[in-house]
């Protein structure tokens, strides 16, 4: 009859080679680049994004991943003509790349967002913008991470 203990000792080492074998994955950036850019896509629908009107501040190193403070302002007037609609922030390295989706609207003043985000690793964090008259605008900054956060690698 097995004892708790040797059950807990093999149910933690059936685990933890779980894990080694999602580490030493050899396809996991080729594997985590497909899964942002099926982020942006999904995002964006496919249309293309421009470089310019959003700007994307994150610490160039960030020590701890865990609470990252992310801002991302974007130029608009803000008037029911023309205004943001949604802010989306999507990270290189992370298990989920989609972080968040913020919905705005003419009245919402500023389209500007402050937040704190869980960064899994060294990469780039992205921002793209949708403006109400369909177009999509972003901005991406290289970050190193020196204590990494979402460590669920084998999500993806």
């Amino acid at each position: 009859m097995t004892s708790r203990r040797q059950f807990l000792g093999l149910t933690a080492g059936v685990l933890a080679a779980a894990k080694a074998r999602a580490q030493l994955d050899p396809n996991i950036a080729v594997k985590r680049r497909a899964a942002l850019e099926a982020a942006i896509r999904k995002v964006t629908g496919g249309a293309p994004t421009r470089a310019g009107k959003v700007k994307l501040e994150v610490p160039p190193l960030i020590d701890n991943g865990n609470a990252v403070p992310v801002t991302v302002a974007v130029e608009s007037p803000m008037t029911a003509a023309e205004h943001v609609k949604t802010i989306h922030l999507l990270t290189e390295k992370n298990p989920q790349p989609h972080v968040l989706s913020a919905h705005l609207g003419p009245r919402a003043g500023r389209a500007r967002l402050a937040t704190r985000a869980r960064i899994a690793d060294s990469g780039k964090v992205i921002a793209i913008a949708e403006l109400s008259d369909g177009s999509y605008w972003s901005h991406e900054v290289s970050v190193i991470v020196t204590l990494s956060a979402c460590l669920e690698d084998g999500l993806i």
